[in-house]
């Protein structure tokens, strides 16, 4: 058996829709001699409090029972309710609600645990390779609950913030319970604990707190396998121990303690014996010393660094784990393991490797052991890191979720190498190959920004960055510049799309030009009859014919932008060439330009430097730098950093102005019902 996915409704962040969590079963990638734990692991990816932890949260909480309380409602949801309940509509009471899917396997054992799950299969359907556990957790005491409510409103009507948080203590003191249903919508009366069909193994991997955390960790694994192998024979070594050093302190101390003591009271009435009493739990714990060897030098444990020390957390808790997995539970139970946010003090490239590390860890230890482990690891991060050790060592976008929030909920995407490309295209496996071998290349940060922009060149890059830097509002997002030609960016259009992020594409007009217009460096003032090169606006827009052009367009969350407007009469085919018409008779510009082509510069607005010369020869300078283009932009960033009035900065040209102000739109904080 292994868990298929849940769905999460209502609790914290996650509402009624887009809370599917897929997981995948480890049993075939940990019983084969290839081990590819990265295969077989379920990722969870997402920015902070986005709702990853929820997640696990969730699961921990089924499984052990733990209590819920009125905070782990989701809070939109309850402010919707309470707007019921003021036009006194009692319909739908506070609940949560999960939906586990439990995949069956050919190897699993027909009898195992058959009075557990009986009640939740589908006799009429014995084929299934699945059944569902619906998860409940409802008010108990409805008509006590509606009427305190009501109470509440009428009391404090005219308080929202206060009628809340009285609402909410209300729903705290109210008596809940848990109720189990099957697919059907069956309440299951027969008793049944998910702890019984589920083992949760949580590893919180960033709770280094002491200098002997790790030998915390290692004490447990000796000491289960001194337990479970060699606890008799210890036991007799620390017999005899306790034997010789109670001798010893009795002969040469115990005498002199009683003389003492006799002294003030008779022997009759008061007397000591010294003996020892070391036994296992205190010899392993407080007797053994951990220390690491380094070049031959014994390290005390406190100085090892955070992130092998968390490294080594993580692998010990595994170690533990395997160390105590009972064969009797290799299908007497669901296994999980959850790995939270490992990457905590690691540095990026061991955050790039520790998918590796851990998959090299596992498949040493499971070939040390006979026993048949059969557990699903699943693994939360916000490491752009540990999704490229995640994508590159399984070779796959399989089994990621990617948790955002969109009208203030969790929100999730669940990713695979099938919907991430576009299945229509007839490069769709060659660009699939393309995206998991770019996507290393910075490109995986798209998955934890606040918002994307796709550029095509050095120019847009540093010219971008600079002014988003210096925006009041963008700067306090995290907004991804990336740096990729538009035909090969058109391969990000779906995966952006899924992941819902807030993007522009900022793209090049390209219009196609004759031989003899080039070798003449023509201005263009005319689109009609005008075609374009760039593959980026020809799928947009359906064809090459630009005559009829819109100023972007816009689909779902992307807003794709060029030189679709006349700028001093002329339309610009680059973004220098629109930078430049935008900017002619700007100082700092004509500055940068003297400074780069200064013989060119002077050909063009002559000795007396009439500067609407430049204007006329926007294409030719485009032309003349376009190896210069470099040089061109790193030498307008030195010039902006050294001028200390920004008014006599240049502008971006206003296709790219008003994609940012499309850009601040997405971003603003999103509004919500909730009024507290």
């Amino acid at each position: 058996m292994y868990l298929k996915n849940i769905k999460i409704k209502n609790f914290r962040k996650f509402g009624e829709e887009s809370n599917l969590i897929e997981f995948v079963s480890q049993k075939d990638a940990l019983s084969t001699d290839d081990i590819n734990i990265a295969k077989a692991t379920t990722l969870i990816v997402g920015k902070n409090n986005s709702g990853k932890t929820t997640i696990t949260e969730a699961l921990v909480k089924l499984i052990d029972k733990k209590a819920f309380n009125e905070n782990d409602y989701n809070f939109v949801y309850l402010n919707n309710l309470l707007e019921q309940y003021k036009l006194d509509n009692y319909d739908s009471l506070p609940k949560f609600e999960f939906e586990l899917v439990i995949g069956l396997e050919e190897s699993d054992d027909e009898n195992d645990l058959v009075t557990n799950i009986v009640p939740f299969l589908d006799i009429e359907n014995v084929e299934k390779k699945d059944f569902k556990i619906i998860i409940k957790y409802i008010i108990e005491e409805e008509p006590i609950l509606q009427e305190e409510i009501k109470k509440i409103i009428e009391k404090y009507k005219d308080d929202d913030y206060v009628l809340f948080q009285k609402y909410l203590e209300c729903i705290g003191k109210t008596k809940k319970t848990i109720r189990y249903y099957n697919e059907n919508g069956e309440l299951i009366k027969e008793k049944f604990k998910l702890k019984n069909l589920i083992n949760i193994k949580l590893i919180q991997a960033n709770k280094i707190i002491s200098d002997n955390s790790l030998s915390t960790i290692f004490n447990k694994i000796v000491q289960y396998k001194y337990k479970t192998e060699n606890l008799d024979e210890m036991n007799d070594h620390i017999d005899s121990m306790n034997k010789d050093m109670t001798n010893k302190v009795a002969t040469s101390h115990t005498p002199r303690i009683n003389s003492a003591l006799h002294a003030i009271e008779s022997k009759d009435k008061l007397s000591i014996r010294l003996s020892s009493d070391i036994n296992f739990d205190v010899l392993m714990n407080t007797l053994i010393k951990y220390s690491y060897l380094e070049q031959g030098l014994s390290i005390p444990q406190g100085q090892f660094g955070l992130g092998y020390s968390n490294l080594m957390t993580i692998i010990g808790e595994i170690i533990d784990y395997i160390e105590q997995y009972s064969d009797d539970n290799t299908n007497s139970k669901l296994n999980l393991i959850c790995i939270e946010e490992p990457e905590a003090f690691m540095h990026p490239q061991m955050q790039e490797l520790f998918i590796k590390n851990i998959n090299d860890a596992i498949s040493h230890l499971l070939n040390e052991t006979t026993k048949n482990i059969n557990s699903q690891l699943i693994v939360t991060t916000h490491s752009s890191h540990i999704l490229n050790s995640k994508i590159h060592t399984s070779n796959s976008f399989d089994n990621i979720n990617y948790i955002t929030v969109i009208d203030n909920k969790s929100t999730t995407v669940n990713l695979n190498d099938e919907n991430i490309i576009d299945s229509e295209s007839p490069n769709a496996l060659n660009d699939l190959k393309f995206i998991k071998k770019h996507i290393k290349h910075k490109v995986s940060e798209l998955f934890f920004s606040d918002a994307i922009i796709f550029i095509e060149g050095i120019t847009e890059e540093t010219l971008l960055n600079f002014y988003i830097d210096n925006d009041e509002e963008l700067s306090k997002y995290y907004v991804s510049v990336f740096n990729i030609n538009g035909a090969h960016g058109l391969v990000y259009h779906k995966l952006i799309k899924l992941l819902k992020v807030p993007t522009l594409i900022i793209t090049d007009l390209d219009i196609k030009r004759t031989g003899e217009e080039k070798s003449n460096f023509s201005q263009i003032n005319d689109l009609n009859g005008r075609k374009t090169t760039n593959a980026t606006i020809k799928r947009y827009k359906g064809n090459e014919n630009i005559q009829d052009i819109s100023s972007y367009f816009e689909d779902d969350n992307l807003y794709i932008t060029f030189q679709s407007q006349q700028i001093e009469t002329y339309y610009a085919t680059s973004l220098e060439e629109a930078f430049i018409l935008q900017n002619y008779n700007n100082e700092l510009l004509n500055k940068v330009l003297k400074t780069l082509k200064p013989q060119i510069y002077s050909d063009i607005v002559g000795d007396e430097e009439n500067k609407n010369n430049l204007k006329n020869n926007s294409y030719k300078l485009q032309r003349k730098l376009s190896n210069s283009k470099s040089d061109f932009a790193n030498e307008l960033l030195y010039q902006f950093n050294i001028k200390e009035d920004e008014e006599e900065l240049p502008i971006l040209p206003e296709y790219i102005t008003n994609a940012l102000d499309w850009l601040k739109i997405q971003l603003q904080p999103q509004e919500t019902t909730q009024e507290v």
